[in-house]
């Protein structure tokens, strides 16, 4: 058969020589002080031959840490860490991208500075419980932002851009999905602000452009990413209409000539979809958005060659896959069989299921 997903692709100003895209994985191996370590580096390293590599999700702020052990972006240890693995990645021929993240109401005062509650559009909390460094809490009631609050948000934003540029990175995606805080703006189930920054779709949508105006401000479209999950339900998210919502979100998108939009696709395992609206994949919004679009969510090889021949995506990004066989490319150009991920091993701890699960030519 032939294998589209094995084929070069254009991605903004870059050359990708395969359309296999490394999904962002959190892990939860950041060293104290949320430093990258030796470790992530040869984490990603083994990993480079994939048409892109896209980071775990790395806080902007301290304000945006959601779980332990996750890597920030805003100070001069974590840059410097973060510039290890660069220099890794680039060293074995491949691209990375970081992805910028705030995780607003889906953290604890157990993990905010001075234990305070954590940020949110509105005072809602979610349903479930916090990951902490003594266990699992239940989610606390955030605080609201105040207006003049937000321009702050953006500017972490843009700070954690700087400082990737400065850490030797390809280029940045931001995270907009999953429930963290710029789709807990998007979503009225969460937004239900009553200024600038909430009620219309225009202004629900506005924090996410805003901050993708200020990303792009530093790295220039062609080098930025944003990813969505517009079917996601994923930390007790719900919009009314995501149709309209999302479909006007990515329709403004264009402005900015971003190097692609990052799906996670319906009914993605764990992540959920709302029964009562459409769901939102990559053929709903290629009409809709300009450039190139990477669909995430469950594919295996043939899924995902099937997915760019039928034109609705252009990469396809592995999550699973990707963090049991380093060498994905190599076993899907092979045709060889797969590692299956220890899930037992998926969050936190050490090197065991994550920089020791063998490449083809030693398995």
């Amino acid at each position: 058969m032939s294998a589209p997903l094995l084929s070069p692709v254009k991605l903004g100003r870059y050359t990708l020589p395969n359309r296999i895209v490394m999904a962002p994985l959190t892990r939860n191996r950041a060293a104290a002080g949320n430093v990258p370590t030796a470790l992530n580096v040869l984490h990603y390293e083994q990993r480079a031959s994939a048409g892109l590599l896209i980071t775990e999700a790395t806080q902007v702020c301290p304000e945006g840490l959601g779980y332990p052990n996750t890597p920030g972006i805003y100070s001069p240890e974590q840059v410097a860490g973060w510039k290890l693995v660069t220099d890794g990645v680039h060293a074995k021929g491949g691209k990375i991208f970081l992805q910028l993240w705030h995780v607003g109401r889906i953290s604890h005062p157990d993990l905010q500075p001075d234990g305070k509650l954590p940020v949110a559009p509105s005072a809602i909390a979610p349903e479930g419980e916090a990951a902490t460094y003594t266990g699992m809490k239940p989610f606390v009631t955030p605080r609201a932002l105040e207006l003049e609050e937000i321009p702050q948000i953006v500017e972490q934003y843009r700070l954690g851009a700087k400082n990737a540029l400065e850490a030797g990175f390809d280029g940045v995606e931001i995270h907009g999905a999953n429930g963290y805080l710029l789709d807990q703006f998007l979503q009225d189930n969460t937004n239900q602000r009553t200024d600038i920054y909430g009620g219309s779709i225009e202004n629900r949508a506005r924090l996410l452009l805003e901050v993708t105006e200020a990303v792009v401000g530093v790295w220039g479209g062609d080098r930025v990413g944003l990813r969505l999950s517009p079917s996601g339900t994923f930390n007790s998210m719900y919009d009314s209409n995501r149709v309209a919502t999302f479909g006007y979100a990515v329709k403004e998108l264009n402005r900015f000539n971003l190097a692609y939009l990052h799906l996670v696709a319906p009914r993605v395992e764990g992540f959920g979809s709302a029964e009562d609206q459409p769901d939102l994949g990559a053929e709903f919004f290629r009409p809709i958005f300009n450039g190139t679009i990477i669909t995430a969510g469950g594919y295996n090889f043939e899924t995902g060659n099937a997915a760019i021949a039928s034109g609705n995506a252009d990469l396809v990004a592995y999550g699973r896959l990707y963090i049991a066989n380093p060498d994905l490319v190599e076993r899907f150009a092979a045709g060889a069989s797969l590692n299956k991920p220890d899930r037992n091993t998926f969050y936190g701890g050490d090197e065991q299921g994550y920089t020791d699960y063998p490449a083809m030519a030693s398995a």
